[in-house]
């Protein structure tokens, strides 16, 4: 085998050189200073970590910090005071802006900082940051890359098994797993019978219009047309080196040379079309691994030429961009597909290395990056399935190839709530997010039952058990993950039937997880991540469902991603169930556009969410062109009285006087009946009652703005209730009721407005509640005992004069504009 250690001899020579010179800028007390640029990180940009004040759930904590053009390499030191007398780790020459270290420091308090060096000219060093590191953090620490890089086979296969492997798998081939196994070779006796067409896919004519459905065509044929080819040579390849048959590894072989025959920058490079490139990198690796023993050196060197061109290609316009704006959907799997080239080519390609190495520190340093360790996902569940999934070959390919269990990192001990708890089994709809309206629980079946496993969680399980167990394993993948081990389920009985992922700015508040079929469910989004990417539902923005009937959704549906109708009305938050001033919504598409749940509350009886969106709005109309702030507050609160009482209370300060429109979307069209609007599904409605303001002007159509293309046949009913008059400060109260039909739980409302807000009483058989709801924060209330200043309060009780529950909602004050 042709092992070339160019780079990674390079690599280690330039760091003994930089150590060096580290140690002659410390002897020579050089004076040099190059200027640091500390500059807060903004919107889009990973940030300094861990935080100032910080608690890491990981030991050690990943660093991160701002890159600059004119620095070699880095400098980076942790202590146990901030006068960095009591060391306790130290590394010099790091090339990227982050780092993890190859060594856990153990619990305690801790301060870091750095600094940049080039040529022997150092910057001063940053500020001081602390950080503690709790008793029960996980250990991750990240082993060297002389290390990590020795732990990759030196023969063939690299990706998913080692060389070591195949006895073990040959055996359960004949034993345990038998049944996959014929079905693995069954497909690939199919394959022999119809192999894929490999012929190059076209390039875009000249003059075609991007984003045209022609186009779409060409771009995701594409895309499917590769994985045909190198998927179905992947398989062939895997059970040709497991079970020896030798035209199943021919077979694997013609397609792999027939796709080297593909222009490495053309129709499927990745810069090209990265929806074909992607499938080609990881695929051509996967199937070059497998059937590396039936290659020819001359062959080898083929693969070695093309994917040479293909992963730098990958490697530059990931690296090292990624590491500080790593908010870019598509590169956040593509990273690890460049890390499956790099495992593959090591010792045949010389750049490889750096392309593992770039992998690994980006699974250490900056992954995941669309949540929080509490579970949420902020592009939707959609996107978090078959991100997530992808990522898992990942994950098996770490265990095999550098004996790291990713699932380890602390999200993936609370991801499976964010399916629990927005998708309860037999959902049919999958919340906030691109592609997620009419997604069904069902779907997450396949990554819940891996989830479980990894997690040892029984509510997980009974999750994939309730929809009656994960599918039928067919990829050879699952083959080699083998029989996964057994967890007892357990029914979430135990656990609140509602949560918040405040890391993603999303609540889920229902009555129940046991069945979608008998849950009324208000999802709520007010998030820190904005409007990017595919979580681009606007703020303080809301779901309802009730008995599995859709009564307010985000209207839509994607004809193209970007399209007209994507842009100018899903991005909107016209077209979701929120509110605009002035017909201005907020920033759309922006990691500017930062919501904040300020409150969150859960009890049997009572739940409470609230949101802060005033700083998403901008007033385009402003004479400097800056886009000054139009709104000095959007609070939004949620009040859900179970299981079917739904309080809405908005209340809105703008900059300038303004007029407001409520905006709701529902399936069918809603009835109109003065400041009563009822939207009907099925047999389930939900009537609801604006209280304040009066004299609304109600308006409905069914007609987006502008329509999907005419393929998309669906189309929902989008209301607007708009103010009167201008004004530059105004509250929305607004009761919800949703109910099967037949079956209304009816109660007697009584509210009453005061100088300082407003209070609400519901009466319904045996029980009563009273919400106190002030205007802002200097507004005092009372009614009866009950008296507050600045808070909403609630409490709910029995007719007799019981308290059952009282909650006083302490959410936090918008900060002005």
């Amino acid at each position: 085998m042709n092992r070339s250690i160019g780079l990674h001899t390079a690599f280690s020579l330039l760091f003994a050189l930089s150590s060096v010179l580290w140690t002659g800028v410390r002897a020579s007390g050089q004076e040099s200073r190059l200027a640091l640029d500390e500059s807060p990180a903004q919107p889009g940009e990973w940030g300094y970590r861990p935080e100032d004040q910080s608690i890491s759930a990981t030991d050690p904590p990943a660093f991160s910090w701002r890159p600059q053009n004119n620095i070699q390499d880095w400098e980076i030191q942790v202590a146990r005071d901030s006068d960095f007398r009591d060391m306790v780790y130290e590394a010099r020459g790091i090339i990227w802006n982050v780092h993890c270290p190859p060594k856990t420091f153990g619990a305690g308090r801790y301060f870091w900082r750095y600094r940049g060096r080039n040529q022997a000219v150092v910057t001063h060093w940053s500020r001081v940051r602390q950080f503690t590191i709790p008793p029960h953090a996980v250990s991750m620490p990240m082993p060297s890359r002389d290390e990590l890089l020795a732990r990759i086979p030196a023969d063939h296969p690299r990706l998913f098994i080692r060389p070591e492997d195949l006895p073990r798998l040959r055996a359960a081939a004949k034993g345990e797993l038998k049944d996959l196994w014929e079905r693995l070779v069954a497909r690939c006796e199919n394959a022999l019978r119809n192999p894929p067409p490999t012929e190059e896919p076209p390039k875009y004519p000249p003059n075609i219009e991007t984003k045209s459905d022609e186009w779409a065509k060409i771009w995701w044929g594409n895309r499917e047309y590769t994985i045909r080819a190198l998927g179905t040579s992947a398989l062939l390849g895997f059970v040709y080196r497991v079970g020896g048959h030798r035209p199943y590894g021919e077979l694997a072989k013609r397609i792999l040379l027939d796709c080297a025959k593909w222009d490495p920058v053309g129709s499927t490079g990745f810069r090209y079309n990265d929806e074909a490139g992607m499938p080609y990198a990881y695929y051509f690796s996967r199937t070059y691994t497998f059937v590396y023993d039936l290659l020819t050196e001359e062959e080898r060197q083929k693969c070695r030429e093309v994917m040479r061109i293909r992963g730098t290609e990958m490697y530059r316009t990931l690296c090292p961009r990624h590491f500080w704006r790593p908010y870019n959907s598509h590169a956040n799997r593509a990273w690890h597909f460049l890390g499956e080239v790099g495992i593959t080519f090591h010792g045949e390609i010389p750049e490889a290395d750096d392309w593992t190495w770039f992998a690994l520190n980006v699974f250490f340093n900056t992954y995941p990056v669309w949540c929080d360790d509490d579970g949420g996902w902020h592009e939707g569940s959609s996107y978090w399935a078959s991100y997530m999934e992808r990522f898992t070959w990942w994950a098996d390919i770490m265990r095999a190839t550098f004996r790291i269990n990713a699932f380890q990192k602390p999200y993936f001990s609370k991801a499976g709530y964010y399916a629990l708890y927005l998708m309860p089994p037999h959902a049919v709809t999958g919340g906030f997010g691109d592609l997620a309206c009419t997604r069904e629980a069902r779907s997450n079946v396949p990554l819940m039952s891996i989830f479980a496993v990894q997690a040892r969680n029984p509510h997980w399980m009974w999750y994939v058990e309730s929809m009656g167990g994960p599918p039928q394993p067919r990829e050879f993948w699952e083959f080699v993950r083998g029989t996964l081990p057994k967890v007892v389920s357990q029914p979430p009985d135990d656990l609140p039937t509602s949560r918040v992922f405040r890391g993603t700015g999303q609540a889920a508040l229902n009555t129940t997880l046991l069945d979608a079929r008998d849950n009324i469910q208000i999802l709520f989004k007010s998030s820190p991540f904005g409007t990017q990417s595919h979580g681009y539902d606007a703020n303080n923005s809301f779901l309802l469902t009730a008995y599995n009937a859709r009564l307010f959704v985000s209207s839509g549906r994607r004809d193209l991603y970007g399209s007209a109708h994507h842009v100018r009305w899903m991005w909107s938050t016209r077209s979701v169930n929120s509110i605009t001033v002035d017909g201005i919504g907020q920033v759309p598409h922006s990691a500017e556009t930062r919501g904040q749940i300020t409150a969150f509350y859960t009890s049997p009886e009572i739940d409470v969410v609230e949101g802060e969106a005033g700083p998403c709005y901008r007033d385009p109309g402003d004479p400097q062109g800056k886009g000054q702030p139009l709104l000095r507050r959007f609070t939004r609160t949620i009040i859900f009285l179970k299981p079917e009482w739904i309080v809405i209370y908005d209340r809105l300060v703008a900059t300038r006087p303004v007029q407001y429109q409520y905006w709701l979307h529902s399936p069918e069209k809603m009835e109109v009946d003065g400041n009563r609007v009822v939207a009907r599904v099925g047999q389930v409605e939900c009537p609801v009652q604006f209280l304040t303001p009066e004299r609304l002007s109600f308006t409905q159509t069914n007609e987006y703005d502008p329509n999907p293309r005419p393929r998309i046949t669906v189309r929902e009913w989008h209301l607007t209730a708009e103010t009167p008059e201008k004004s530059s400060q105004i509250e929305f109260l607004a009761l919800y009721h949703p109910h099967r039909m037949g079956n209304d739980r009816s109660a007697q409302v009584t509210w009453k407005p005061q100088e300082g807000g407003y209070v609400l009483v519901l009466n319904w058989p045996g029980e009563t509640a009273t919400l106190l709801l002030p205007k802002d924060e200097a507004q005092s209330l009372q009614s009866g005992d009950l008296r507050t200043k600045g808070k909403i309060l609630i409490s709910r009780g029995k007719n007799d004069g019981r308290s059952v529950r009282t909650v006083v909602v302490d959410g936090v004050v918008p900060a002005p504009p």
